[in-house]
């Protein structure tokens, strides 16, 4: 077809199986992993207890992919390699899946582009297998395995070997098949996963994890720490929130826990992996009042519900999904995080702890010489000297050996023990601005500026949420043009906005007047602020800027109006301090999520002492 030529017509014509096929798999296959992902899926359905993975060079040349599922029949395996013949679902409602695969566009897929060999065997039957090279099927042959199915696909996008070029190396490659593999790991806790390297004839294992026990919450607590740490599991708290059908579970690190990136963020919709950018809105936005905007939380959540209520058909690679009542699943995420947030108090990650240890190194030791030194004519002149009759008589006036209990300052005792203080009572302040506690079986180091701003903060947010944020009245209302739909979209958000003080209403056409503004802001450009809300709006399906711009200047009122550092505190000034961070919840981190104390335990002191 030429199109510049007026006088000619496109002539529609019907696709080759074949060329269906790759074209299917341009949107299924996008690399190595997205291979691996559709194969363990559909072991994972077949009811597979252990599945094991094999892949040779960042599985460019074989992907194997072993289970010891249902299995399936000689008849089924000419079925299996047909488009769009699947045995999850029958077709009549499309939104009522229950497994990770639907579409049955996997297999024939990669059999168009790859040489794929299914083998196949069911309990108490015969194993039997079929061969398909770039979209030829070959003859059923009989065959020898185990009950459950091998899957091999060897030199993958020959067929297509232009796709070959936008791969990226080996160890990318087999980096991503281990991503896939351990959110998979963490969605099904009951299922042993094994991933190997088998590239160059040489084997070794990149991951393994043997199917857990336990109820729910004990299985996925050791799935998770098998799969991300026990560091993680260790300074995570446990999500377990229901709402209207939809039921929240898994696991919330604290905010001293933070990471730099989201490559700890992992979100699961009826047991599958997505990257939905609502739910990770909806993350960031509990986060908000804790973390800096260089810092990512990290969790392992599951949202449970009916599958009427969520599509799961929006994406290519089912890597997103669409919820009926997003308001409502976004709510239940940053509710219920918030306030497992809360019940932690003033918890901090034991992580601040291990960084502290591992700055407290002991000086280097020279090697040991079992040799006496020579004291030089001074030394050995001062020992005689010290040593003579006349000599102890002096030092007896101002040494003894005898160890006497220092008494502490009248305003430094306490009457409560300091056994039964979380944070322990205070023994002194250094360089002005850290506070020393001793605790029942260690200490606590408390930077007295950061812990103290986040008191401040938090009585002003409980001021804000009682009598509401202050709006400040335009003279003259700001008028700000906008797109029709950026027009809807924010007069939808108009009840949010004037909770926090941001008062907009339509003002004909697609104008948007601009009539209040929270005074705390002071002047505002409400323009710029507004398309900033849209940009949210766009990114995260939601927006909580005015909120947060709102909550960073009462930030920044709480570390003017907080104890500057550089202070000398009084003994019941800094117990004080203590017995309030005990009673306020995230008092743990300071507004920026950096820790306001950290604890040592006498273990760990002795330890850098040499003395266990």
């Amino acid at each position: 077809m030429n199109a510049h030529d007026p006088n000619m017509r496109p002539e529609i014509r019907q696709l080759d199986e074949t060329a269906i096929n790759r074209i299917a798999a341009g949107e299924v296959v996008e690399r190595p992993a997205s291979a691996v992902k559709e194969l363990v899926e559909n072991a994972v359905d077949a009811g597979a207890r252990r599945v094991t993975i094999e892949v040779a060079d960042g599985g460019k040349t074989l992907i194997r992919v072993i289970d010891d599922g249902c299995g399936m029949t000689a008849e089924d395996l000419p079925l299996a390699l047909s488009r769009h013949a699947t045995s999850k679902i029958d077709g009549s409602d499309l939104l009522d899946i229950h497994s990770f695969g639907f579409r049955g566009e996997a297999l024939p897929s990669l059999g168009a582009v790859g040489r794929l060999t299914i083998q196949s065997r069911v309990r108490g039957g015969d194993a039997h297998e079929i061969t398909v090279n770039g979209g030829q099927i070959g003859a059923i042959r009989p065959c020898a395995i185990n009950p459950g199915t091998i899957i091999t696909l060897r030199d993958l996008f020959f067929a297509t070997p232009a796709r070959l070029k936008f791969l990226r190396t080996d160890r990318s490659e087999r980096q991503a098949i281990s991503d896939v593999i351990k959110r998979l790991a963490m969605a099904e806790p009951s299922v042993g996963f094994t991933l190997r390297d088998v590239s160059g004839g040489n084997e070794r294992v990149l991951f393994r994890a043997d199917p857990e026990e336990g109820d729910l919450f004990d299985a996925l607590r050791g799935r998770l720490g098998r799969v991300i740490g026990t560091e993680f599991i260790e300074n995570a708290l446990a999500i377990d929130a229901e709402r209207e059908g939809f039921r929240l579970t898994g696991y919330a690190a604290l905010p001293t826990y933070s990471r730099g990136s989201s490559v700890a963020q992992y979100l699961f919709v009826n047991g599958r992996p997505v990257q939905d950018k609502l739910l990770i809105g909806a993350l960031r936005g509990a986060y908000a009042d804790f973390l800096s905007r260089d810092r990512y939380p990290a969790a392992a959540l599951f949202i449970d519900c009916d599958p009427h209520l969520v599509d799961v058909n929006v994406h290519p690679a089912k890597s997103e999904v669409r919820f009926r009542e997003a308001g409502l699943v976004r709510g239940l995420i940053v509710s219920s995080l918030r306030h497992a947030l809360a019940g932690a108090g003033h918890r901090a990650s034991s992580t601040v702890a291990g960084a502290t240890l591992g700055a407290m190194r002991p000086e280097p030791m020279s090697p040991r010489v079992y040799q006496m030194d020579r004291p030089s004519l001074g030394a050995r002149t001062s020992a005689y000297q010290a040593q003579a009759p006349a000599g102890f008589a002096e030092l007896a006036d101002t040494y003894s050996a005898r160890v006497v209990e220092a008494e502490p300052p009248v305003d430094a005792q306490i009457d409560t023990p300091v056994e039964t203080l979380p944070l322990g009572a205070a023994r002194g302040q250094v360089h002005e601005n850290y506070i020393i506690a001793q605790t029942g079986d260690g200490m606590v180091i408390v930077d007295q500026h950061a812990a103290h701003e986040r008191l401040v903060y938090e009585k002003l947010k409980n001021q804000m949420a009682e009598n509401g944020v202050a709006a400040q009245a335009l003279l003259i209302p700001e008028v700000v043009e906008l797109s029709a739909d950026d027009r809807d979209r924010l007069l939808a958000l108009s009840d949010d906005l004037y909770k926090m003080g941001m008062g907009i209403e339509p003002f004909g056409g697609t104008a948007i007047a601009v009539r209040e503004t929270p005074a705390i802001l002071g002047e505002v450009n409400a323009e710029a602020l507004l398309r900033d809300v849209l940009d949210e709006l766009a990114d995260f399906g939601s927006s909580q800027l005015v909120q947060e711009k709102v909550e960073a200047i009462l930030s920044r009122v709480a570390c003017h109006g907080s104890i500057r550092s550089g202070r000398r505190m009084r003994a019941e000034e800094m117990n004080a301090l203590l017995r309030e961070m005990e009673a306020t919840p995230h008092s743990g981190q300071c507004n920026h999520g950096r820790p306001t104390y950290v604890e040592l335990k006498l273990s760990d002191i002795e330890r850098l002492f040499g003395r266990t």
